[in-house]
């Protein structure tokens, strides 16, 4: 009978205990694909407004952070980039040093994860935010059928375009490039499309999973949205908890 790890306190935590619990495993050179939501009680991915952003709490906003200091990459599909109004990853760069000389993440320049784009179409505004705030260049991972136009005034702004599909973006294959250019240990914040495609290929290694203490009501969709259905069964890692009730969980493929 598997066994729910004890809660831990989130207070009781400083930065580099609470690094210690998301460091990523292995090595430098073993790929890792990390998933980060947030949702309600009730189940909700978006709050009040329709946005993820309405059902953040400071609990919740402490990890965000910790985890993109962690990652090589922040994987994310346009639609959310374009809801949740996406710039460029600003991190700590002596953090970044700091956790990468630890072995558990960050960057030995302490540079900033760049921020990699699911698009099949290349259907981004070039002047968007996340381009143009972006200190490491955006990545656009896109098919052989996005029309050049788009393409060029992507490339044209700085982001870099990566084709990997004909048509259609196999999702196994979103994370072997990423893993192909060494950027091994991933983040991928969504949406739940995008997260759904990945878990159902079996390309998800871990989520982590914050519980706001809100109930929301409405039509907001789950985390996690597929054509088909699967089973991915999954281990607790850990349970944190926030005065405020807030509930941060990690669940890692079994």
């Amino acid at each position: 009978m598997q066994r729910i790890p004890d809660a831990i306190q989130l207070t009781d935590l400083d930065s580099n205990a609470l690094a210690d619990l998301y460091a990523y495993p292995g090595g430098p050179d073993d790929s890792w694909l990390r998933v980060n939501f947030v949702s309600s009680i009730d189940g909700a991915v978006t709050g009040p407004g329709g946005v993820s952003g309405a059902l953040g709490t400071p609990a919740d906003k402490r990890v965000f952070h910790l985890l993109r200091e962690l990652c090589d990459v922040v994987l994310v599909g346009a639609g959310t980039v374009r809801a949740e109004n996406y710039g460029g990853a600003q991190t700590d760069p002596g953090l970044r040093r700091e956790l990468f000389a630890r072995g558990i993440g960050g960057h030995a320049e302490g540079d900033p994860p760049p921020i990699a784009i699911v698009t099949a179409s290349a259907a981004l505004d070039p002047d968007h935010r996340v381009i143009t705030t972006a200190r490491t260049p955006t990545l656009i991972l896109t098919t052989a059928a996005a029309p050049a136009q788009r393409v060029r005034a992507l490339a044209d702004a700085g982001a870099e375009v990566i084709e990997i599909g004909d048509e259609v973006i196999a999702p196994p294959a979103v994370p072997e490039v990423l893993a192909a250019r060494g950027l091994r240990r991933m983040l991928c914040e969504g949406g739940p499309q995008l997260f759904g495609s990945l878990a159902g290929a079996g390309a998800v290694d871990e989520l982590c999973l914050t519980t706001a203490p809100l109930l929301v009501g409405g039509t907001a969709r789950r985390i996690s949205v597929s054509h088909e259905e699967f089973g991915m069964r999954m281990t607790p890692a850990h349970v944190l908890l926030d005065p405020d009730g807030t509930m941060l969980t990690r669940w890692v493929r079994a």
